[in-house]
């Protein structure tokens, strides 16, 4: 299996289609404090939307959600079932072991 392939089924829809399409938003409801955009493989964009408790992974219209995990590493870590993320400064690395992704901080949003 491909490295990149936790990119692919994440709740049973395509996160990274390779196709461009318009970036949802999560709803104001849930409260997110920061917006941050990133670069993966092959230019695919996915944006982070997060705050202290939880965060949403976005990519075109599909949306994942996360919660905040407490951790002595390095680094910001939200987690679900299936998926976790890890945050250091410019680099968002998504974790589905034993496959890895890292993906840069670009400043579009």
């Amino acid at each position: 299996m491909a490295p990149w392939s936790i990119l692919i089924v994440l709740t049973g829809s395509a996160l990274l289609a390779g196709r461009p399409a318009q970036t949802m938003g999560s709803p104001w409801w849930e409260n997110y404090d920061t917006r941050e955009s990133f670069l993966c493989r092959d230019n695919n964009k996915v944006v982070l939307e997060r705050n202290d408790a939880q965060a949403a992974l976005i990519s075109g219209r599909s949306s994942t959600t996360l919660f905040r995990e407490p951790s002595d590493l390095p680094g910001l870590r939200y987690g679900n079932d299936a998926l976790r993320l890890i945050l250091r400064g410019d680099e968002l690395t998504l974790e589905r072991l034993p496959q890895r992704v890292l993906c840069l901080r670009t400043d579009q949003v």
